[in-house]
């Protein structure tokens, strides 16, 4: 999929594209091998019925007219719907895999988002943990850094707070119309009136799951060059947003803590593993200072073969092949190509279909697993 396409694309376009990504079982990496093997949104919409029905499920793409009530719902909440290749989707972003295709944005206009630092950690946060969240994004505030965290309770929060007049960038897990937790709407209502956005992946009305806040997570770290965990349990959100940020190549920093404290043996463990440690704000700096956000190790490409699709369909004996080389433990395709021997284009017509029925996940795009 063209990364620039997005700047092109007409009204109608841009309504196709909702369509596409708000159908079930199609996301990031769906909607992209969709509009490779058809050339548009329009045309995927078309074929979708046939690929859905060779694995036995429908296809419940939504209607034009639900498409433009999504639209003028976000625009009467004052927000905007950003396309990839559009001026003012975040260029970071742009990089990670998959790329969501679509955002709905509120605000944010005149901020910096190639110079971005996410912080992240406990919701339970101690004082002192706050205190040192405040200080940091103050002061990379004051460095022309803008602060990226997800809206919730604790560091998250302090973090929005101490950045609100230097610019911060906040990343919900539901829809816009939907912000959790509670007590953090007049926050979100701060941000926005203070030149900060609001920024989700997700439909209006959908209420936040379990599942949503890891995928939430990949765009906080999508969205920074950096992110600094201050204070997290060894089994945390936290450290898979620092998980997610090495995947995507950005670098991780972590501040560190008390032995005796479960919230700060997340942070020593990444310490330990090699994030880079934290005292001040000048050692995010200096890391971030000469770091070039169009580096080549932040620019590898989605997986996607160098041919079209053929037309011929998978027989039964490849459907099986596949699923056989398939588990639950994540696989390169380019692994999946050897094992089985099938062609590139019959191995991508098939995880397509898998897609569909919601049998695949995809990690960073190019490692792919069966659902448990």
């Amino acid at each position: 999929m063209n990364k620039a396409a997005g700047s092109q694309l007409s009204p109608s376009q841009r309504i196709a594209w909702l369509r596409l990504i708000r159908t079930p079982n199609v996301g990031p990496q769906t909607f992209r091998q969709l509009i490779n093997r058809t050339g548009s949104a329009e045309a995927a919409i078309d074929a979708l019925p046939g690929l859905a029905r060779r694995v036995g499920v429908g296809a419940a793409v939504p209607s034009v007219g639900e498409a433009e009530d999504e639209i003028a719902a976000l625009h009467k909440l004052g927000g905007r719907l950003v396309a990839s290749g559009d001026p003012d989707y975040p260029p970071l972003l742009a990089h990670i895999s998959p790329a969501p295709p679509l955002l709905s944005v509120i605000g944010g206009e005149r901020l910096d988002l190639k110079r971005t630092v996410a912080i992240v950690g406990a919701r339970n946060a101690s004082a002192a943990g706050k205190r040192m969240t405040e200080m940091l994004a103050r002061d990379l505030g004051e460095q022309g850094f803008t602060i990226v965290s997800g809206l919730a309770r604790g560091i998250d929060a302090a973090a929005h707070t101490a950045s609100l007049a230097t610019g911060t960038l906040a990343v919900l897990a539901g829809g816009m119309d939907q912000i959790y937790p509670d007590e953090n709407i007049p926050l979100s209502r701060r941000i926005v009136e203070h030149g900060g956005m609001l920024l989700s992946e997700m439909p209006l009305g959908w209420q936040p799951r379990a599942q949503d806040f890891p995928r939430r997570n990949r765009l906080v770290s999508g969205t920074s060059l950096g992110v600094v965990v201050v204070e997290a349990a060894k089994r945390s959100g936290s450290l898979i947003t620092a998980r997610l940020a090495l995947e995507q190549n950005r670098e991780v920093f972590a501040v560190p803590g008390s032995p005796l404290d479960q919230r700060s043996e997340g942070g020593n463990h990444l310490i330990q593993q090699g994030a880079r440690l934290v005292t001040g704000a000048a050692d995010i700096v200096e890391a971030l200072g000469n770091l070039d956000p169009t580096r080549s190790v932040l620019l590898e490409p989605d997986w996607a073969p160098d041919m079209p699709f053929d037309d011929s369909d998978p027989t039964e004996g490849d459907r099986e092949r596949l699923l056989e080389a398939l588990s639950v433990t994540p696989t390169s395709v380019d692994a999946l190509i050897a094992a089985t021997g099938l062609s590139v284009a019959v191995i991508q017509t098939l995880l397509l279909e898998l897609d569909l029925a919601g049998r695949l996940e995809w990690s960073s795009g190019q490692l792919v697993a069966l659902k448990p």
